[in-house]
């Protein structure tokens, strides 16, 4: 795989002028389009049970996937092919909307489903703003960080960023606490990256620690679910996360087989959404699960590259935000699959049902390769 760092020669003959290439990584393309046919040949695997019992129709689930992943492949390749300052001009306007939206489900025009409120309908489309919010933050923290990135090395100017999202934050919390503890995890490192002074984050994780203290102590059901988390098996609420267990268990190193989980047949509950790493242990063993793992580390290494390689600051941000987001949601996802933390809810990017996390995931890429295209090279060799 040709990686960024590798120069690209070039021939003009009769010439003798030197070319400047642009780059383009097809292998992060490539992975992505992977890591979405892998998720919907899973998703298929995982929820023809139920999609035969509840809608009678047993692809219901892919059909809805795949029209998400058609509608986010679209937005990719128009993205891709933009110039990525356009969304530095409308940053903070993505901001604002990503905002009113999440503000907006808390009120009479947020939808309830499965006892959520999180989404919003629209023409019989349903979108879930907080999904949207994630990359809102991620543009304008790159933003915010690009205008003076001298002045990230001034505490004040580092609390100021914290402060600016703090309202996006509060409102996604409000209807969904997992998705805003990685907004606000994508922020820190972002703003941890543009930041020479690390001292500085030693003072905001305690401050971020005794708030999430605090935001325990005043759930009541929050403690619960950490107690559900220590002793799975007390608690009614444990069932899913014991079943999940037992899925990975059963699978040992090569699996059941594609389609022959058990767990799926109702014994894990709604598999398709956050337990799907789960049945991918118990179909396709410890092979199939490192493999994964190992898609989502190319992943995050080509994000990586192309963050090392960006020549304006607010590209490589973004790119950073990107790979954090990717990066955080997989961790966590398989944390809370492994019990290894309590419950979240989160999904695992590309492979978990959700139309609007797919679309926005896809879009986020987008811009990824619309970025890796600023990347250019110049000949090194002469022409004799």
């Amino acid at each position: 795989m040709e990686t960024v760092a590798e120069a690209v020669k070039t021939e003009n003959i009769g010439r003798g002028s030197r070319k400047k290439i642009r780059f383009f990584d097809y292998g992060l393309l490539f992975i992505i389009i992977f890591l979405v046919a892998f998720g919907m040949v899973m998703l298929y695997s995982v929820s023809y049970y139920n999609a035969s019992i509840s809608f009678d129709d047993p692809a219901y689930y892919v059909k809805k996937q795949l029209i998400a992943a058609c509608l986010g492949m679209t937005a990719l390749l128009v993205i891709s092919r933009l110039d990525y300052h356009i969304f530095y001009v409308f940053a903070p306007a993505i901001y604002v909307f990503a905002l009113i939206l999440n503000v907006l489900v808390q009120t009479g025009l947020g939808s309830n489903y499965s006892g959520s409120q999180r989404w919003i309908s629209v023409g019989g489309i349903s979108i879930q703003p907080s999904e949207l919010a994630k990359i809102g933050v991620i543009l304008f923290v790159a933003y915010i960080v690009s205008r003076a990135p001298k002045k990230m090395a001034d505490f004040k100017a580092v609390i100021t960023v914290f402060v600016i999202n703090l309202p996006i934050i509060g409102a996604v919390a409000m209807a969904n606490l997992s998705t805003a503890i990685i907004i606000a995890g994508i922020e820190f490192v972002m703003v941890f990256v543009a930041s020479p002074k690390y001292k500085y984050f030693v003072g905001i994780i305690l401050a971020l620690v005794s708030f999430m203290a605090v935001f325990l102590i005043v759930a009541p059901y929050r403690v619960e679910r950490i107690k559900i988390w220590l002793n799975p098996e007390d608690y009614d609420k444990g069932y899913q996360t014991l079943q999940g267990l037992y899925a990975i268990g059963s699978g040992g190193f090569f699996g059941k087989g594609l389609g022959e989980s058990l767990q799926k047949f109702g014994s894990v509950p709604e598999p398709e959404n956050d337990m799907i790493f789960s049945i991918i242990c118990e179909e396709l063993g410890i092979v199939g699960a490192v493999a994964v793992i190992l898609l989502f580390l190319m992943l995050i290494w080509r994000l990586m590259v192309i963050a090392n390689n960006t020549y304006d600051l607010f590209g490589s941000m973004v790119v950073v935000g990107i790979m954090t987001h990717i990066a955080l949601q997989v961790i966590l996802n398989i944390a809370v699959v492994t019990n290894t933390i309590p419950n979240t809810g989160i999904t695992l990017p590309f492979i978990s049902y959700g139309g609007t996390s797919l679309s926005v995931l896809l879009a986020e890429m987008g811009i990824a390769l619309s970025i890796s295209r600023g990347i250019r090279f110049e000949n090194l060799g002469e022409v004799e």
